[in-house]
């Protein structure tokens, strides 16, 4: 790089780069051109491939005499996306390979056994031991590969169909692999559905005899119990006993009807006998042939007499032989009736000891049939026993038949379908001259420009000096430099100079650039206005660094200088939290309102809540979280939990400082495991001497980002202006 570029900051010149670009045109246009017509070459001399492509769809196939129900459950499992996986995987697996080989006799074609044949390339890589000899693998193991090599499985996305895809150098061999691998796939399919069914017949078989067995035996125990008990049934579901008792039930109703006909036939009887009403209208005395008769004889002789009393006297023999007649004729009539009476009520007494008799059956046969029906309950059991039987026997009868009937190939399609078969391509695959010609035009275009700028930038001639105002600072900060330089003299091995951020160079401390390839430049504070406290504010507020630890080699009044910097960040409006992790609590001493208040100490011990250790400045709006009041040994114990403590402030607050006192590298590595925070050392009077000591501790222990802090003490023990009043 040139001088100038060493010793002052430079920028990147853009113009220059595109007019050394722009110069050199013709150049990038011959070998753009050079690189095209190479890309042409190469790829008409590489042998064309050409790809085909099969695809099948996975869905449930069942013959058409199937039941549709059958066919719906069953598709199911089949849709889903594990299961298409599964099928993808299954036809890139060694044994479907191995089929499809083995019909096409593919063992016998060079393009699948390369390595049988040789090259001069191979021979010296596997004499280098670069290379493994191909030769070692069987050949069976050697087509697998090549073939496997070739093919691509994939599922089509957002569908159940499944590519088949194969790459060649023989269109014809191209699409008769996809096109083998499918019939191939769909065999095995229907093939393990053959099985299946087989299986199933096989094992349904021996199962089907032993049911029937126990049916049979059941069957039997049920018809012995039933004659041991008694329990015959009569229309398949009531028993004898059950039907007797309602025919008897029947029986008792009716007769006990009868009998009350029969007594209200006599009574009506006796009233009209008592009472010597005419018994004409009564239907058990009209419905006698005797009665009928005798009416008939009365009516002929009451009407003689009525005939005869018109021509002769009441004393005449006739009439009187007449008379005597009729009241014989009623005498009989009478008499008869008594007998229809008696006879009646013959009727009624055979009726109430038919009834009186049924009773008794009836209330024997009630007695049976309480006993049945306590031995029912185990009739019920055995029959529960055979029906269960039965209607497993009669689900495996259906089951073996249905799976009897699928045992021909054709009656069990596979599960997929070729949906495309695989053509032989005319266009090769690979390569595409055209593509390939313009990529390789476009990357040469782009790599000759970015080599013409890369030249540019190295020769220097794309970079110009940029003017700074350096001032007495860099001419300190020149002469600590040169100081570590000749401490560094005369070691082994010399320690990195340290890199010093400057506040008010906030680009080199926030993006953290590289120094240029000459040895890196230290810069030393000059005044307050370059390394103040407000300095030091505004560098973390523009950098919005989250935790900052401070380092106070004096003791207090670099801590009072870190105090003043708290309050400066929380005038400005940002939520700023000091941690006083000092031996001398000189900080709580100043911000906090009670001496005695909870702190660090107090939460590393347990014995107070996260909440109780933070506290507000007494002078600012700043929060403070003080040394506290346990002991120190004891809480040093759980320090290591103090990142986590931290962790949680950084997620709080928008500026974290942590006042160490004069801690040294080792105690700040105790606090954070990140290199990545703001060390501030707090220096109110520059030591030379001490500085560079601890740049260097800080830069071999990996901590880049150092910023230097003088002054503060006053600001820190002053109100600010508006807490005045």
């Amino acid at each position: 790089m040139s001088r100038v570029a060493s010793d002052q900051d430079v920028d990147i010149d853009l113009g220059q780069l595109v007019r050394a670009v722009w110069a050199r045109r013709l150049k990038i246009l011959t070998i753009t051109a050079l690189g095209a017509g190479v890309a042409f070459a190469g790829a008409k001399i590489v042998s064309p491939q050409y790809r085909s492509e099969t695809r099948v769809l996975i869905e449930p196939r069942a013959p058409a005499f199937a039941n549709t129900q059958t066919n719906d459950a069953s598709a199911g499992p089949l849709l889903d996306e594990l299961n298409i996986s599964s099928q993808v995987q299954i036809l890139q697996s060694a044994d479907l390979i191995k089929q499809v080989i083995n019909n096409l006799k593919l063992y016998n074609l060079p393009e699948f056994d390369a390595a049988a044949n040789g090259s001069a390339l191979t021979d010296i890589l596997v004499a280098l031991h670069l290379k493994k000899n191909p030769l070692e693998n069987p050949p069976e193991e050697r087509v697998i590969d090549a073939f496997t090599q070739r093919l691509q499985v994939y599922q089509v996305p957002g569908s159940r169909v499944i590519g088949i895809t194969f790459t060649s150098k023989d269109p014809k061999l191209a699409a008769s692999i996809p096109n083998a691998m499918a019939q191939v796939y769909l065999a095995i399919q229907s093939g393990a559905k053959l099985a299946s069914n087989t299986e199933a017949t096989r094992w349904l078989e021996p199962e089907i005899d032993n049911l029937r067995q126990k049916v049979g035996e059941a069957e039997k125990k049920v018809a012995d119990y039933r004659t041991t008990h008694g329990l015959l049934q009569t229309n398949g579901t009531t028993t004898f006993t059950a039907q007797q008792l309602n025919d008897i039930s029947i029986e008792l109703t009716r007769v006990r009807t009868d009998k009350a006909n029969a007594e209200a036939r006599a009574q009506a009887v006796r009233n009209a006998l008592s009472s010597g009403e005419p018994s004409d209208t009564l239907s058990d005395i009209m419905s006698s042939q005797s009665i009928q008769r005798l009416k008939a004889t009365e009516s002929g002789l009451q009407s003689q007499i009525s005939d005869l009393q018109t021509s002769l006297l009441n004393n005449h023999p006739r009439l009187k032989s007449l008379r005597a007649q009729l009241a014989d004729i009623r005498t009989q009539i009478r008499q008869e009736t008594q007998k229809i009476l008696a006879s009646i009520e013959n009727e009624t007494k055979v009726a109430d000891l038919r009834a009186k008799e049924l009773e008794q059956q009836s209330d024997t046969l009630q007695a049976n049939s309480a006993r049945a029906g306590e031995d029912a309950v185990g009739l019920n059991a055995l029959e529960r026993e055979a029906n269960a039987q039965r209607q497993l026997l009669e689900t495996y009868l259906v089951r073996y038949r249905e799976a009897a009937s699928r045992a021909d190939r054709n009656s069990s399609p596979a599960d997929a379908r070729i949906v495309s078969k695989a053509i032989e391509q005319v266009d090769p695959y690979f390569p595409k001259v055209v593509p390939i010609v313009v990529v390789a035009a476009v990357a040469t275009l782009i790599m000759s420009a970015i080599v013409i700028m890369l030249s540019e930038l190295f020769s220097g001639r794309a970079l110009r000096p940029v003017e700074a105002n350096v001032g007495a600072t860099d001419v300190e900060a020149t002469n600590i430099q040169e100081r570590v330089e000749e401490e560094g003299q005369g070691e082994t091995a010399p320690v990195p100079a340290p890199k010093l951020v400057r506040p008010s160079m906030l680009t080199a401390a926030m993006d953290d650039e590289e120094e240029p390839e000459a040895e890196p430049v230290e810069e030393a504070p000059a005044d307050d206005n370059e390394f103040s406290v407000s300095s030091v504010a505004s560098y973390l507020t523009d950098c919005r660094a989250p935790l900052a630890v401070s380092i106070s080699p004096s003791g207090d009044n670099g801590s009072a200088a870190t105090v003043a910097l708290a309050r400066v960040l929380a005038d400005t409006g940002r939520r700023v939290i000091l941690v006083d992790m000092t031996g001398s609590g000189y900080p709580s001493e100043l911000m906090a309102e009670n001496p005695e208040a909870l702190g660090v100490t107090d939460l590393l011990c347990g014995e107070a809540a996260f909440g109780e250790t933070i506290h507000g400045d007494r002078m600012s709006d700043a929060h403070l979280i003080p040394q506290g009041v346990s002991d120190v040994r004891r809480a040093m114990r759980g320090v290591d939990r103090l990142s986590l403590l931290l962790d949680a402030l950084t997620s709080a607050y928008d500026v974290v400082i942590v006042e160490c006192g004069a801690a040294d590298v080792a105690g700040v590595s105790r606090l954070t495991r990140s290199k990545e925070i703001e060390i501030i050392l707090s220096l109110p009077e520059i030591d030379e001497a001490a500085f560079v000591g601890l740049m260097q501790d800080f830069q071999s222990a990996g901590y880049e980002r150092v910023v230097l802090m003088s002054g503060g003490e006053e600001a820190a023990m002053r109100s600010p202006a508006r807490h005045a009043a």
